[in-house]
């Protein structure tokens, strides 16, 4: 059986397209794959090799639920949203830094909005932190925060991949 070269190269080039880097992750790698993979069955399968498409197929969605089971097993980058609402008597922000520090977070930015009758203020951070994809509980550090003296309301709000 002759590969038809022009057609594994065409989709290749497709499945260039479909990888995607933001900021330090690579996404789309596996779509990529995947077309390609794809690609070649079909060759198969146009060539009247129904066998070797059959028994590639097979291996191809073994290997792909095998890694998705691995993908979800494995820490990621996770990241959040926290807000926080204090009135005076409330932790200053250098005590708010470093409860959210300490529990091994890291914060990638901070910013506070003071009321107009300088007794409240909204503190909102963006963390980052390395969680499994599964975990969507709400963090000890997130509860602890909440129950200290002077917290009036406090929001986490974690982003989706």
């Amino acid at each position: 059986m002759r590969l038809p070269l022009g057609i594994l190269a065409g989709m290749g080039f497709i499945g260039a397209g479909a990888i995607i880097r933001r900021d330090s992750v690579v996404l789309g790698v596996t779509t990529a794959a995947t077309l390609w993979f794809v690609t070649v069955l079909g060759l198969c399968f146009g060539a009247g090799q129904i066998w070797l498409r059959s028994a590639a197929s097979l291996l191809g969605i073994g290997i792909l639920s095998g890694l998705k089971r691995l993908e979800m097993s494995l820490k990621q980058d996770r990241r959040a949203t926290l807000a926080i609402v204090a009135c005076e008597e409330a932790p200053n922000d250098d005590d708010i830094r470093a409860s959210i520090t300490a529990a091994g977070y890291k914060i990638s930015s901070y910013a506070i909005v003071y009321q107009l009758d300088g007794k409240n203020r909204e503190v909102t951070c963006a963390v980052q932190w390395r969680g499994l994809p599964s975990d969507t509980e709400v963090p000890q550090a997130v509860r602890a925060l909440a129950n200290r003296s002077g917290i009036i309301r406090v929001a986490w709000t974690p982003q989706s991949r």
